[in-house]
């Protein structure tokens, strides 16, 4: 059974977005700026559209917070929508819709859950469906990612997401000495999230030319996470397997279209002497000199960097819209046309790095067990001790 649970809630311009965090361990340490500052990350990026000059997204802390410590019981947030001032006629949870923007959306996006969500439903007018559905819904999820953050830090571990590809505009891997945490930095300061400078230029050109063009692009993000301790998941069940585990996180993130976890697909073309990585043992533990595994082997940590990609689809509202079919009328239209992003492969990957570290902090209680941080500290650190002395 998972330790920590992540419930959200919350309309893409409703009145606010929450969140409800369960599982965590009593005295850990949680700062407000840490989490309203993956909120602006997550706001940020070239080829985002208007609605992130309306929201300045700040986390309100509900409830199991006190004193800036988890209290052991639910930790509820909440994120308010600004926006949600100019949606009242359409989005008030008791009035009924008024007004010409209350009109039915009738006319479906493809590549949106707009008319298979209506389909389901019975409906005719896909706002139901696409409010919900909106990946403004992430931003809670990053939110509760902060602080899963804040607990694999507090155990010892780091990680960072980038982009290494958005469009045709691809970077090169990251170097295996260079470090994590220079690369982070170097992430953090790219308009594009990316660690090479000359493929940040080229993604933004690229994303300049879809947006001429009226089109979006996607991309690929990898998230990376050292510092854990080798152990991690299980080999038992098939729903007990890290990564399993970590690829239905991300997939649920909307827009991905696949994910990868170390070498990845590149495992399909190569011979087995280039995709397994030799075992040796020094100082007192074991290592391996390459990674391709991406830190997991038989749904477990191995001690090596978790390194995970997933692979997001272009945004499926675009300026120049596609052919589409009237939900009611049956006749053809142009698909309706919402305010969106060009490209938002950036703010996905902050959003990766929040799924992945709920996940993994999920995995690391699992292995340490504790109500409290104290105790989850002592049960890590004998973990260690008996693993030195292997």
């Amino acid at each position: 059974m998972p330790r920590l649970r992540l419930l959200t809630a919350g309309e893409s311009h409703g009145p606010g977005l929450v969140a409800i965090l369960e599982g965590l361990p009593h005295g850990l340490a949680v700062e407000q700026a840490a989490i309203d500052l993956d909120l602006k990350r997550r706001q940020g990026g070239y080829g985002r559209g208007g609605r992130m000059k309306i929201e300045k997204d700040q986390v309100e802390v509900l409830s199991g917070l006190r004193g800036g410590k988890t209290l052991g019981s639910p930790l509820a947030m909440v994120v308010r929508n600004l926006d949600f001032a100019s949606w009242t006629d359409v989005m008030d949870p008791f009035a009924p819709p008024s007004g010409e923007r209350a009109k039915a959306l009738t006319r479906p996006r493809p590549g949106h859950a707009d008319l298979a969500g209506a389909l389901k439903l019975g409906l005719h007018d896909a706002r139901d469906v696409l409010e919900r559905s909106s990946a403004r819904s992430t931003t809670v999820r990053v939110a509760a990612g902060a602080v899963c953050k804040a607990l694999l830090g507090a155990c010892g571990a780091q990680i960072f997401a980038h982009v290494t590809r958005i469009g045709t505009a691809v970077a090169p891997p990251l170097s295996s000495d260079l470090d994590l945490r220079v690369a982070r930095d170097r992430a953090e300061k790219s308009e594009v999230r990316c660690v090479d400078d000359a493929a940040s230029a080229q993604m933004i050109e690229a994303i300049k030319d879809a947006q001429k063009a009226g089109d979006s692009l996607g991309g690929v993000v990898e998230v990376v996470c050292w510092g854990l301790v080798p152990g991690l998941g299980s080999h038992v069940e098939w729903d007990l397997r890290l990564d399993g585990r970590i690829a239905q996180a991300l997939m649920s993130i909307q827009a991905m279209k696949g994910v990868e976890i170390g070498l990845g697909f590149q495992t399909a073309e190569r011979r087995g002497s280039e995709v397994h990585d030799p075992i040796f043992f020094d100082e007192g533990s074991f290592f391996r000199p390459t990674n391709h595994a991406g830190g997991i082997e038989g749904g477990i940590t191995n001690g090596e960097p978790v390194v995970v990609r997933a692979a997001m689809k272009p945004i499926p509202t675009l300026a120049r819209p596609l052919p589409s079919v009237d939900l009611a009328t049956k006749e053809p239209f142009d698909a309706q046309k919402e305010r969106t992003d060009s490209c938002a492969v950036p703010a996905a990957a902050v959003v990766a790095e929040a799924a992945l570290a709920f996940v993994l902090a999920d995995a690391l209680l699992d292995k340490t067990g504790g109500d409290s941080m104290d105790e989850v500290s002592r049960n890590l650190q004998a973990y260690r001790d008996a693993l030195a002395k292997y």
